[in-house]
């Protein structure tokens, strides 16, 4: 059996994913919302808002934010060589890549 600190240290964080996964959609409405409205203002809060939400998703669920970088700079070099769309039309994921990378130095 757990201690009870334990207990309450898991069931804590559960109910603090639970709450996460409700903030994320709640982000990503507020995106939607501000989409139609083309508010800069409230685009550049619901875009971080998703971001720091999966960040901190992603280390409740147990993984660090290195690990999630890493992570993310994998995806970005998988589409790069599958010459995804967004890639090819715009070069965004290897310009985000750079970003990513130069923020390290």
């Amino acid at each position: 059996m757990f201690p009870e600190s334990n207990k309450t240290g898991f069931a804590r964080n559960i109910r603090v994913v639970e709450w996460l996964k409700a903030d994320l959609l709640s982000s990503v409405a507020a995106l939607f919302k501000a989409m139609l409205r083309g508010s800069e203002d409230k685009l550049l809060d619901a875009l971080s808002g998703i971001i720091v939400t999966c960040y901190v998703l992603g280390r409740r669920l147990g993984f660090s934010f290195a690990r999630l970088d890493m992570r993310i700079e994998a995806k970005l070099r998988q589409g790069i060589e599958e010459d995804h769309e967004v890639e090819k039309w715009y070069q965004d994921l290897s310009q985000m890549l750079t970003h990513l990378v130069d923020k390290k130095r």
